[in-house]
């Protein structure tokens, strides 16, 4: 049988969903994203790849890290970019997303980085605007740039993603991260276990490829990779568990816990973190944890998505 041919492009004129891509496009991000890293890694951070294209990143809700990182992604690659402060917006005296967004369009940008609270936000501007748009995190539905920003994390330090026996534990109801990664996991080739109180379980997870865990320790043992997710309190209209201190009891990721995992195991979280809650301050400042790289590596997968998007335009 004939090898089937390496991706060199991207099939879509947007990144809103990882269930969007195939292997091989996922693939090329990857690989595209080595290429970008090592731009970071120089004295001058700067190519001409996006030179003349502007970019616009709509934040309608708060965030820090992938923020951060798009700007500097973008700033890398030369583009014209331009952050939108919502509070001080037309979206505050009742105009709606898509009047804004048809506003700023009218201004001709390229590119549109979009976080929004609603689930869908993102596919909807993407029926009726002309820009690319690039998902940043919609709601209760996706993060994909965070789920390809840890499989290249994973891949960095692990080598493939193929066969990687991956533990996902945390607030699994309210988290778009678990389900990008999820999503992305499955379809090159690892196996991800879950676990979590039983109100914070998704309805129908396994569904998604998952396989669900009673307790943690079930979820730890035997795993390449431990990524614990953030309790998302701000989310949350109802008791899900008795108190923070009786969820890192039976929840929280140990040393001890961790000793369950292989040996060159490494844990990761996307951040922010709730030390004490979800994860113990000696594992997330510990040798095995790969935190802050996965914040570093973000910068080079959001340059990869942001080139290989406006690169087909040319």
């Amino acid at each position: 049988m004939t090898p089937a041919a390496p991706v060199t492009a991207l099939r879509g004129r947007h990144l809103l969903s990882i269930g969007d891509l195939d292997p091989g496009e996922i693939t090329l991000i990857l690989d595209t994203a080595d290429a970008m890293r090592e731009v970071g890694e120089r004295q001058i951070k700067k190519v001409p790849a996006l030179r003349g294209r502007t970019v616009v990143n709509l934040f309608f809700e708060p965030s820090t890290r992938t923020r951060t990182s798009f700007e500097i992604a973008e700033k890398r690659l030369s583009a014209d970019t331009l952050n939108l402060a919502v509070s001080t917006s037309s979206v505050v005296k009742g105009e709606t997303l898509l009047d804004t967004v048809s506003n700023i369009e009218a201004m001709q940008p390229d590119m549109l980085v979009v976080r929004h609270a609603s689930s869908g936000a993102c596919e909807q501007l993407a029926r009726h605007c002309r820009s690319h748009i690039v998902n940043a995190g919609d709601g209760l539905h996706e993060h994909p740039t965070q789920a390809l920003l840890d499989a290249y994390t994973m891949r960095q330090h692990l080598g493939r993603l193929d066969g990687l026996q991956v533990a996902i534990v945390g607030d699994l109801l309210h988290s778009r991260v678990l389900r990008s990664n999820l999503l992305l996991l499955r379809k090159m080739g690892a196996t991800v276990r879950v676990a979590a109180p039983r109100p914070l379980v998704p309805v129908g997870i396994e569904a998604l490829g998952a396989i669900r865990c009673r307790t943690i320790e079930e979820a730890l043992e035997g795993a390449d990779v431990v990524m614990m997710l953030r309790i998302q309190l701000e989310r949350m209209q109802n008791n899900f568990f008795p108190s923070l201190r009786e969820y890192f009891t039976l929840f929280g990721l140990t040393a001890a816990r961790l000793a369950l995992a292989k040996p060159h195991a490494i844990v990761m979280h996307p951040g922010p973190m709730n030390r004490g809650v979800e994860i113990a301050s000696e594992v997330a400042d510990g040798p095995r944890a790969v935190i802050l790289e996965q914040v570093a590596n973000g910068v080079a997968v959001r340059m990869a998505v942001l080139y290989l998007l406006g690169g087909s335009d040319e």
